[in-house]
């Protein structure tokens, strides 16, 4: 484990009161001072900004949500930097703020600009803290929380392993609150069927729950990095799991991809149309045996209209997502290949990223 990106979701950094819980954070920053003495990258994907903002900064009753959570966030942030900063200090090590919004991922040089400024911060021994930028986000354009925000950083990085801290262990098979309840300890990235032991609540202070964790554990596992979802609240957490000792759920990791297929795959606004296979290509681009291009033979039908260049969606007849790619020509040229043999790939293997079936 050579670098790692640490996500510390609200409730972790949360009194019961809904205030910043700084003897958690302390012992977290002592715990990520010590792994990078030994020469672990950590990258920290942080919320509570909020929480910090509370204890402060009285809250008026006629806001409304949107100019609450910005003004929060605003505030919040000053302090919660205020906070890492100094414990940090306490290590000789640096930190620094980096605020993200979606379009920072959606575009490609934004992508390649955010990666750079990341990795440099790696490169000179600074801790990257990341949150999202609430004070600019809007609604249709915001994270589902920052566990979305944590699987994006770990796979722009090349992380090696993404852990994500709740204040449960992991996923159970019951109510985790339940004494018969057991915890899943490994998890195949693949397997859908354990979906149905999450319960449909979400945390007391954050955005997000268990099947947002699922879902992005799911999705940074199946480009090749090692996700565990663990509590934050325990004692030394972060340095069991370097020492591979550690009460959680381990989703294991796949064969990693390239960056180019990493960007597409987290890209989800960049797909400007929709390819709908036959079986015959979905088991032709999820062989082991040999690679394969999408060619215009295995295609029933196109929806949408995309260029050259574009991200596309591929699926197959039952409207499942099989995986994307960048288009080699526009959709009206596609159209007029549909289902021929002997034409040129639609999308090359190179641009093409395929997830694996279950």
């Amino acid at each position: 484990m050579k670098r790692i990106v640490v996500k510390i979701g609200t409730n972790v950094l949360s009194q019961p009161d809904g205030l910043l819980d700084i003897t958690t954070i302390s012992h977290l920053v002592d715990q990520v001072a010590v792994l990078k003495q030994q020469n672990i990258e950590v990258l920290l994907v942080s919320s509570g900004a909020v929480g910090a903002a509370r204890s402060v900064f009285p809250i008026a009753t006629n806001w409304s949500k949107v100019v609450r959570r910005q003004v929060l966030s605003a505030v919040g942030q000053v302090r919660l930097m205020q906070w890492y900063m100094q414990l940090f200090a306490n290590h000789h090590l640096f930190c620094a703020q980096v605020l993200a919004t979606k379009e920072d991922f959606r575009d490609r040089q934004h992508y390649v600009n955010m990666q750079n400024c990341l990795l440099a911060l790696l490169r000179d021994n600074i801790v990257p803290v990341i949150n999202e930028n609430d004070v600019v986000s809007v609604s249709e354009l915001m994270f589902t929380d920052n566990d979305e925000l944590a699987g994006l950083v770990a796979a722009m990085t090349n992380a090696d392993t993404l852990i994500i801290l709740s204040t449960v262990d992991g996923l159970f098979n019951g109510d985790p609150n339940d004494t018969d309840s057991q915890l899943i300890t490994e998890i195949d990235a693949n397997d859908e069927t354990l979906k149905q032991f999450i319960l449909p609540s979400k945390s007391s202070f954050g955005r997000g729950g268990m099947h947002t964790k699922f879902r992005v554990a799911q999705k940074a596992a199946n480009v090749g990095v090692k996700t565990i979802i663990a509590n934050g609240k325990r004692n030394h957490i972060l340095l069991d799991i370097a020492n591979n000792n550690y009460v959680g759920t381990t989703f294991k990791s796949q064969s990693p991809v390239s960056n180019l297929k990493k960007w597409m795959l987290y890209t989800e606004v960049g797909h400007q149309g929709t390819v709908i296979v036959n079986d015959g290509a979905v088991a032709a681009l999820r062989s082991k045996k040999q690679v394969s291009s999408l060619l215009p033979v295995g295609i029933i039908s196109i929806e949408g209209q995309f260029e050259k260049g574009d991200i596309i969606k591929i699926q197959n007849q039952q409207g499942e997502f099989i995986g994307v790619g960048i288009a080699q020509y526009d959709a009206q040229e596609a159209t007029y290949y549909l289902g021929q043999k002997g034409k040129k790939p639609l999308v090359h293997y190179d641009y093409l990223y395929i997830e694996e079936g279950i």
